[in-house]
């Protein structure tokens, strides 16, 4: 695994469609059908606060829990625990639709947690657009503590 740029955290791409599909509107040029990353959060990364282009699809394999925190586009904002522990509300599977802010950060005392991701059209880093504090903070002021964990000056 290595570092992934600007967002935190790691990852290794594990699959890429072959196929292609021309796009227009919010995408730039063609996409992979698919793709699919593992994702690795330690006690010294975290995912910042960014939006994507399409729908991303979170799996929780192994490891601690994980809050992440959702901003969607029309102000509304929902914090969510990925993790093993169904019976507890915590979620295996999340989808952190196109163009809503999500960010992720291992819960406190956790060692590792190992999700996967799955984007369709397959992701590229030109469709990733990181958060700027005071944006975030000023349109969405109820997430003030987390927004600042989740972001940089």
């Amino acid at each position: 695994m290595k570092p992934l740029p600007a967002e935190g955290g790691y990852y290794v791409e594990t699959y890429r469609a072959k196929e292609k599909i021309a796009l227009t509107g919010r995408f730039t040029a063609e996409r992979s059908f698919t793709s699919a990353i593992l994702y690795l959060l330690t006690p010294d990364t975290l995912s910042k606060l960014h939006k994507l282009a399409s729908d991303e699809i979170y799996h929780f394999y192994l490891g601690d829990p994980v809050t992440m925190l959702q901003l969607h586009p029309y102000g509304s904002s929902e914090v969510i625990i990925l993790g093993q522990d169904i019976l507890n509300a915590q979620r295996v599977q999340v989808t952190a639709p196109k163009d809503t802010w999500q960010g992720a950060f291992l819960n406190q005392g956790g060692k590792f947690a190992l999700m996967g991701t799955t984007m369709v059209p397959g992701f590229e880093f030109d469709d990733l657009e990181l958060g700027t504090r005071e944006e975030l903070l000023q349109r969405y002021p109820n997430q003030k503590e987390l927004i600042l964990k989740l972001t940089q000056k």
